[in-house]
């Protein structure tokens, strides 16, 4: 037995030596166990030093996990170091996401829907309709840089937008990422972070509609208010341009036109969801095509030039009406607009892009010939995506596709030689992406590859994030490019130790910024817009106000683009202000009433059929009512005058065209105000005529009718009866009813009866008593009680 002992005693000291792991000074050392618990911790601790990552000094050892939890984190650190992208330097680490928050950035595919806009509401310029190009304001809900190629009608939308990598050099305080810049813009303003840029809603009204378009009003941060408030007052000059010689313009939408019937506007645009289900044929090809009643049948097999010329449809209808904008214009005094990138949508698309020619160059021409005629001026502006300065080769071949696009539109105009040259595209530089300097020589090189035709028509703006006056003009010195000068983009952005804010420090560049358009031979251009009364800092002060209030101190003879969210009627206030050639041709417009255009008005109601009688009366009687109803036909067409299709949304004889400020619901028709009934007197009025009350007031009625019969009453001796209690008065007057009983004989009434004397005798009623009527109701007479009495 003790043998035996020290061999098992001997055994479990030796096993510890080659079994047992050697610890740290600093871990204790493991409790007595079993050989069958020894083993399973040393194969534990054998794995746990296998499979525990050896992490560098300084970084604390994780907590003790099991094993599935170890794979999880070492999958997870793993992971990122092959999917999570490179960043830039400077560019920050919070815009980078997930591709599950990436996917949920990308807007909805929306369903197909008719581009008619007279079926289908949302084929319109505005948020509503998803941009075919970035002549606009993004979609909704979706990061300017966020945008997909598929939603731009020239540049693909690419991470560098100005509109977004270059807010951060505005102000030291950087927003949110862009994953929560949407609730960030609802959540209430904080002092430590600031609020993001709110965006656009879908069911938002607004006519902004070209380049410049408007951020909606954002919460501000604290410290960015606070800058604002300190900053010095701008500094302006007192000269006005007067007497008028240049012309005024707007850009891309006249709201007048817009809202007449027919629409006249250029901008109607697309998804190519619906060029896609075009391909297919109509359900009735001999029918129309209707947004509901007749739509593409997908079952029959596609056709890629069906899908072609649905689009290419779209395009004629922009360009066609065009020409009726300019002889509005040329009307009212207007000679200067800018025409709509999105005229032909996807027309700069990699992969549904086409030509405009030759499909589209006998309208375009027909457009520069009015123009021509007229003497106005067109230009173009492609959007903040279009960017020779981008880093991404992508966006450079997208911008190429934009730029070539809008030189072709404007040379199928067929302009004479100086309108031609002055018929420019206005760009802007873009964003800095971390290094303005290296963004500069990137755009230097892209334009020297430009086709020649491109380089002739493009021109320089400045703008309100990035680029200022004074880094532009040096370029444009060195590369023969045209500075266009914005007076708004430059009281925002500016060089502070180079000049001041305001319009009189900035007209000691006149002479060298009037310069880089005589060398090529163009006529000078400016924009002027104005901020919002209630803007404050410089990302509010951007959104353009609905009209502006003076002239800019800018040559006499100059072509000035009105920037505003008016259009055509920020052009008429700057007429009526200061008396402009042309401020005598319009007048107010009729609030809700339009006469020129033939809207359909509701025909008369027809007359009711007579009800039928003898044949020959019938038949006389209807051909009598169809002589009447065609003559009443022939005076509702000749009361309906047909105005002349080039007399349609022209503002009639008076040049009704002008809406005050604040007005522009005068422009559509009233709105339907049904009108709801009190609900007190609806109640009174189902009290009075209940189905109760209708049966009770029948039956009165009947039984008056039944107790009018004259006969004599029978007089019967006065009794006390109990006191019955009053009912409730009603409506109608009741017939007092009286307790029926049967006659008897003489010989009965003088037994039953006892002797009255005179006095007793009850009084002769003045009133004949009406006859007793049976019922069963009557009280019943016990004769043999009053024979006892």
């Amino acid at each position: 037995m003790a043998k035996s002992k020290r061999k098992q005693s001997t055994a479990a000291s030796e096993t510890p030596l080659t079994t047992t792991p050697i610890l740290p000074p600093a871990i204790p050392a493991p409790p007595v166990r079993r050989a069958s618990q020894r083993k399973q911790f040393t194969a534990a601790s054998e794995k746990a030093l296998s499979t525990t990552p050896i992490l560098p000094p300084g970084v604390p050892a994780p907590l003790a996990r099991r094993s599935s939890q170890r794979k999880q984190i070492t999958a997870a650190t793993e992971k990122p170091l092959g999917t999570t992208p490179i960043l830039p330097l400077g560019f920050p680490a919070s815009r980078v996401r997930k591709a599950s928050q990436q996917k949920a950035t990308q807007p909805e595919p929306l369903p197909n829907v008719s581009t008619n806009p007279n079926d289908n509401k949302k084929i319109v310029d505005g948020p509503q309709a998803v941009r075919a190009s970035p002549d606009g304001s993004s979609s909704p809900g979706i990061e300017v840089s966020q945008r997909t190629p598929s939603l731009v009608n020239g540049a693909a939308g690419d991470s560098e937008s100005s509109l977004s990598d270059l807010s951060d050099f505005e102000s030291p305080k950087k927003g949110p990422a862009p994953a929560t810049r949407a609730k960030a813009a609802t959540k209430p303003k904080t002092d430590k972070k600031p609020a993001a840029k709110a965006k656009k809603e879908p069911g938002e009204e607004t006519t902004s509609f070209d380049q410049e378009a408007d951020d909606e009003e954002a919460p501000e941060a604290e410290e960015e208010v606070q800058a604002a408030l300190t900053r010095p007052p701008p500094v302006n000059s007192d000269y006005l341009p007067l007497p008028w010689k240049g012309r005024l313009g707007y850009a891309c939408l006249c709201t007048y036109l817009r809202f007449s019937n027919p629409p006249v506007f250029s901008s109607r645009t697309c998804r190519i969801a619906s060029i896609l289900e075009n391909r297919h044929p109509l359900k009735d090809p001999n029918a129309p095509q209707h947004a509901t009643k007749n739509r593409p049948d997908k079952e029959q097999p596609a056709d890629v030039a069906r899908g072609q010329a649905y689009v290419e449809s779209i395009g004629l209808a922009n360009a066609k009406d065009i020409v009726k904008m300019i002889k509005w214009n040329d009307k009212y005094g207007i000679k200067f607009m800018r025409l709509s990138s999105e005229m032909f949508p996807f027309a700069s698309h990699d992969v549904y892009g086409y030509n405009l020619a030759p499909f589209a160059s006998e309208v375009l021409a027909e457009v520069g010939k009015e123009a021509a005629r007229l003497g106005h001026r067109l230009t173009t502006h492609p959007g903040q995506f279009t960017q020779l300065g981008s880093p991404r080769k992508e966006v450079i071949k997208a911008s190429l596709r934009d730029l070539e696009y809008h030189a072709e539109m404007l040379s199928l105009l067929k302009l004479p030689p100086q309108q031609d040259r002055d018929a420019v595209m206005i760009l802007h530089m873009g964003g800095v992406f971390g290094d303005k300097a290296a963004t500069l020589d990137r755009f230097r090189e892209n334009y020297k590859g430009l086709p020649q035709g491109v380089k002739d028509r493009l021109v320089l703006e400045n703008d309100d994030v990035c680029y200022t006056v004074h880094d532009l003009l040096p370029i444009c010195k060195e590369l023969n490019i045209p500075l266009v000068l914005d007076y708004h983009h430059h009281n925002i952005l500016f060089d502070s130790d180079k000049i001041r804010e305001g319009t009189k420090d900035i007209m000691n560049l006149y002479d060298e910024i009037k310069e880089t358009w005589t060398r090529k031979g163009i006529r000078q251009k400016m924009h002027y817009s104005e901020p919002t009364p209630a803007a404050i800092t410089g990302r509010q002060r951007r959104k353009h106000s609905p009209r502006v209030a003076t002239l800019p101190p800018c040559p006499p003879d100059m072509d000035l683009m009105i920037e505003a969210k008016d259009k055509e009627q920020a052009v008429f206030e700057l007429m009526r202000i200061f008396k402009l050639p042309g401020y005598d041709k319009f007048n107010d417009i009729l609030p809700h009433v339009r006469r020129d255009d033939n809207k359909p008005q509701p025909m008369p109601k027809k007359k009711a059929t007579p009800k039928k009688k003898k044949k020959k009366a019938v038949k006389k009687e209807e051909d009598e009512l169809e002589a009447a109803e065609e003559e009443i036909q022939e005076a509702f067409e000749a009361e309906q005058a047909v105005i002349p299709e080039e007399e349609v949304g022209m503002g009639g004889p008076d040049g009704r065209v002008y809406w005050p400020p604040g007005m522009e619901d005068w422009l559509r028709p009233v709105k339907r105000v049904v009108k709801k009934k009190d609900p007190s007197e609806v109640g009174e009025a189902k009290e009075k005529m209940t189905p109760a009350k209708k049966r009770k007031a029948a039956a009165d009625a009947a039984e008056a009718a039944t107790n009018g019969a004259n006969e004599e009453p029978v007089e019967t001796p006065a009794k006390k009866a109990k006191p019955t209690p009053k009912r409730t008065a009603s409506t109608k007057k009741k017939t007092a009813k009286s307790v029926p009983t049967p006659s008897i004989t003489e010989d009965e009434a003088s037994d039953a009866l006892p002797d009255l004397s005179e006095e007793e005798k009850p009084a002769p009623s003045k009133q004949k008593a009406k006859p007793a009527r049976q019922s069963v109701r009557a009280k019943k007479v016990d004769y043999a009680e009053v024979e006892g009495e």
